[in-house]
């Protein structure tokens, strides 16, 4: 069973070009002041970059952007990140966990910032390599 871990800086930098590739340009991901009024902990990362950052993981594991046959996760918690050049950290965590019926590589997939789970239930299925 093979295992690889893959830590990803995430700086308030890469939200602003995230919101501009996406066109999600909510205050939740660049005004302090508006995600603290609604609850959180203060500017957060939007839940489609997080998972990009797996997808990356994913494809690097895989050796291919088109092995990845299949990837699915569940938002658990939001990945703050602060206003300084360090940023936050995601560490992304990917194990082999057998094989399907066609032969393709089952994954479990974590996702971690700060010491917790910022996804559950999360996997994926890649052409075998």
């Amino acid at each position: 069973m093979t295992m690889s871990e893959t830590t990803y800086r995430v700086t308030r930098a890469d939200l602003v070009r995230y919101a501009g590739a996406s066109g999600d340009f909510n205050p939740i991901h660049w005004s302090e002041r508006f995600a603290n009024s609604v609850g959180l902990p203060g500017v957060i990362a939007h839940g489609m970059f997080t998972m990009a950052l797996v997808s990356r993981a994913v494809t690097e594991w895989a050796g291919a952007p088109d092995a990845v046959v299949e990837l699915s996760v569940r938002f658990a918690r939001p990945v703050p990140v602060p206003d300084t050049d360090e940023g936050t950290e995601v560490v992304v965590t990917v194990t082999e966990r057998g094989q399907t019926d066609e032969g393709h590589t089952k994954l479990a997939l974590t996702a971690t910032c700060r010491g917790e789970k910022v996804l559950s239930l999360a996997q994926a299925v890649v052409r075998k390599r």
